[in-house]
């Protein structure tokens, strides 16, 4: 038996692009700039860390982090995001949407500013505290992801929902962009006004007292996007779909559509009574959720995963890489700003030429191209572009060559974001009915995440060359070795997604067949 959509989701799936959907957009994509801002910005200012809080008294050598602590530094955050993710997830299903929307934006403020004030008289003091609320930061950042992707999903028409999800994701790409503008006007503030030379004997005299300054200043900016959002936030209404389908209040749910729409929406009495009496009440471990939705699950969490572990492991490792290449000069002839604002300089030019026209093209093509094929191409993209750093690597890296390498770099974060890295956060926000919907796509982000945990991890430590345990650095298989499974990964992630469904042009209650029969299912678009 196939339900017959309610009159008040109907009218959703229907309507014209209005203003609404423009304000859902920059509501829900706010909290999304602010999540980028804050879990990459750290990536900018860990070389500055490392020569604070690690440079010896009367070195010829400025200070960096050990490796165990910049992985610390770098990762504890996504440990926090894959916590929060998991939990809000279920708890935007349990809850409602709405109801815990503000604490996860709350939770990122306190604790963005807090990670700015972290305290202590040494290193370990400093560090200990920034990684505890950036643990914490990071569970609000993944409450976010669910929450943000189901609202939309849910408040969309359905030849546009593809446009307006990708959209709320693409803020991620504007919020990277921030981070690195901040980084280059605090940088150059304090430069200037605190001048140090160019060149130094002894490390310490590149590092003035304000540099301890800077990098507070930017970690903290990134709760202002945030803090303005709030009361718009707690003004939304909670989507139709979960009230009408979840809580079956579907009086409340007309309500608040007709207002949100300025449209006359009637709810047939027989046809309500109908659905409430319907609908169906399996779990996310039941056998009825394995038999429709298991492979599905399995397509979601497993694409987002490999995704994450080469796109984290880019992004976050950026400075790295830049230095390994010689794109940026060694740490030893220029002072501590001058090497964040030259690593911030590099990264805002990747984000200006790859990530950020990646997304949009992505918000311009998903519901003309479909979410399959976007996602195909980006992993294969990415794939070739992985590789043709890879082979002739050492060839790249040599003086005269960095252009050829940054053009290949480039190009994979465009892919990667004109590709899986946007489709694996819609995909889960359509397939999935409406009372697992927050919770699956938590799963499916939380597998995300630990793919980026084990690329911040990994990452760091693999490529790392052989040559210098004794400074610190563990032995690892290099770089290039490093870009080559890297390749593989994103090869691995062409593969799964030929078990991901298409859901273009569809409403959410058709693809996720919710009230259907329980032989009834949604085929893999690669099938």
């Amino acid at each position: 038996m196939a339900g017959e959509q309610l009159n008040v989701l109907k009218a959703l799936d229907q309507a014209k692009t209005q203003w609404y959907h423009f304000t859902a957009v920059v509501i829900a994509g706010m909290g999304f700039f602010t999540d980028a801002y804050d879990l990459f910005c750290i990536s900018l200012v860990t070389r500055l860390l490392g020569r604070i809080y690690y440079t010896e008294a009367g070195s010829n050598e400025p200070g960096h982090l050990p490796a165990n602590v910049s992985a610390a530094v770098n990762g504890v955050a996504l440990c926090g995001t894959l916590a929060g993710q998991l939990f809000f997830g279920w708890l935007g299903d349990k809850l409602g949407r709405k109801s815990v929307y503000g604490f996860t934006l709350i939770l990122m403020v306190l604790c963005s500013i807090a990670s700015g004030l972290s305290f202590g008289h040494e290193a370990k003091g400093v560090i200990g505290t920034l990684c505890f609320f950036r643990f914490w930061l990071g569970f609000g950042v993944g409450g976010d992801y669910p929450l943000s992707a189901t609202i939309m999903s849910e408040y969309a028409n359905k030849k546009t929902r593809g446009t307006f999800i990708a959209a709320v994701f693409a803020m991620q790409g504007f919020g990277i962009l921030f981070g690195t503008i901040v980084t280059i006007v605090v940088s150059s503030a304090f430069r200037n006004a605190f001048p140090a030379p160019p060149f130094y004997v002894d490390a310490t005299s590149s590092i003035g007292p304000e540099a301890d300054y800077v990098w507070r200043i930017i970690v903290m900016f990134g709760t202002i996007p945030a803090a303005l959002t709030y009361y718009w936030r707690m003004k939304m209404p909670e989507t139709a779909r979960y009230t009408a389908l979840i809580t079956r209040n579907t009086k409340q749910a007309t309500a608040d559509m007709s207002r949100v729409l300025n449209k006359d929406i009637t709810e047939e009495e027989e046809k309500v009574q109908l659905q409430v009496a319907s609908g169906d009440t399996w779990g996310l471990f039941s056998r009825q959720f394995m038999s429709r939705h298991g492979l599905h699950l399995l397509a979601t969490t497993s694409t987002w995963f490999l995704l994450d572990v080469a796109f984290y492991s880019q992004n976050l490792f950026q400075k790295d890489i830049f230095t390994k290449v010689g794109w940026i000069p060694p740490a030893r002839t220029m002072s501590a700003l001058e090497e964040l604002y030259r690593i911030a300089r590099a990264q805002a030019l990747i984000a200006l030429c790859g990530t950020v026209p990646g997304y949009w093209f992505t918000v311009a093509f998903i519901d003309i191209i479909g979410r399959f094929w976007i996602q195909l191409m980006g992993f294969a993209m990415m794939t070739i572009f992985m590789l043709a750093i890879a082979v002739p690597y050492d060839y790249l890296v040599k003086p005269g060559h960095h252009t050829g390498f940054v053009v290949l770099y480039g190009l994979t974060f465009f892919f990667a974001n004109f590709g899986p890295n946007s489709t694996t956060f819609i995909v889960p926000a359509e397939i999935f009915p409406a009372r697992l919907r927050s919770t699956c796509h938590g799963v499916s982000a939380a597998a995300g995440k630990a793919g980026a945990i084990i690329g911040a991890f990994g990452f760091l430590y693999a490529s790392q060359d052989q040559k210098k345990p004794d400074k610190g650095y563990s032995a690892g298989i290099g770089m290039r070795n490093a870009l080559f499974v890297l390749a593989g990964t994103n090869f691995l992630g062409l593969l799964f997604s030929l078990l991901v469904p298409e859901s273009k042009g569809r409403s959410l209650e058709e693809i996720s067949k919710e009230n259907y029969d329980d032989d009834a299912t949604i085929t893999p678009a690669g099938a």
